[in-house]
Order: structure tokens, then C-alpha cells, then sequence
């Protein structure tokens, strides 16, 4: 749903999560709005692109924009400050480096990480997406995986 910057808006944001467990917040026009996306498959988390999200109880929160720039002004991007701006640098260029030196093994990434563990394969960087089950089975085995979130629509190009 799109607003122009000088309507006023009341926005409802929801605490969501998908089945990993990811939890995010979700911004809607309404509570119907909500439930019409989500029977939809609208709602997809940003870290898994999985669909299935659920709504998490929380305290109800409005965020209500009463700020309105003079009529004819034009409306200007949030303005970060250095510091965030060098960090969100820094993530980018660590994702960038992470999908250009790694392969992208998908689903199959547990089974490949034991292959390298032992020594089935040549050791090489890989990446991939497993459950938390998987996970924990890999720790018990000594396996030292760690989770670092890139959404499947950053995959191909992070600005």
C-alpha cells in the first residue's frame, strides 16, 4: 500500500515470524489488510522467503505520522548518519565478499558440510540454507556452521 508523503497516515505494525523462527515486523494499513495479504501468501519473510508467517502476540503499537512538510516542499530521504551509513557499507561489501568466494549449495548444504568435515570433498567455502535441526545435528558431529541471513532477492546483486 502506497501513501503520498502528505497524507497522514496510521499505520498497524505487527511482530511477525516465519516457520525458522525469523522475526520481523510487518507495517499494514489495517487489520483487514493483514489478513487479506496473509491469506494470500503476501507476507514473505525477508531472511528465508518463506510464506508461512504468523502474527506474534505483542501490545498493540500505531505508528501515526502527523508530520506534514509545507505544501509544495518536496519530501527528502531520511538522512543516516555516518556512522550507520559506513556499517550498512560494511555488511554490504562482507555479503558481497561472502557470495563471491563461497558456492551456493541450497538445500543440500548439511550433507556437503559433512562431505568437507570428512574429507569426502576438497575443503572449499560453501553456503547454503538448512533447519535448525540440521544445524544442532551439525554441532553434535563438530561441525562448525554459523547462520549469516542473505535474503534470496539479494543473492544476485547487493547495492
Amino acid at each position: 500500500m502506497l501513501f503520498r508523503a502528505d497524507e497522514c497516515c496510521t499505520m498497524k505494525v505487527y511482530n511477525l515470524a516465519c516457520e525458522q523462527n525469523h522475526r520481523f515486523e510487518g507495517w499494514f494499513g489495517s487489520e483487514d489488510d493483514f489478513l487479506s495479504q496473509s491469506a494470500r501468501n503476501l507476507i514473505v519473510c525477508p531472511l528465508c522467503d518463506s510464506v508461512k508467517v504468523d502474527r506474534l502476540p505483542s501490545a498493540p503499537h500505531l505508528n501515526l505520522s502527523a508530520a506534514r512538510p509545507p505544501a509544495g516542499a518536496r519530501s527528502q530521504p531520511p538522512q543516516h548518519s555516518p556512522a550507520v551509513a559506513q556499517m550498512q557499507k560494511r555488511l554490504a561489501e562482507m555479503a558481497r565478499h561472502v557470495m563471491e568466494n563461497t558456492e551456493d549449495v541450497g538445500e543440500g548444504f548439511a550433507e556437503e558440510a559433512r562431505r568437507i568435515h570428512y574429507k569426502e570433498v576438497p575443503e572449499h567455502g560453501i553456503r547454503g540454507v538448512a533447519t535448525a535441526e540440521e544445524c544442532d545435528e551439525l554441532a553434535d558431529e563438530g561441525i562448525d556452521v554459523f547462520q549469516l541471513p542473505l535474503p534470496t532477492s539479494r543473492k544476485t546483486t547487493l547495492q
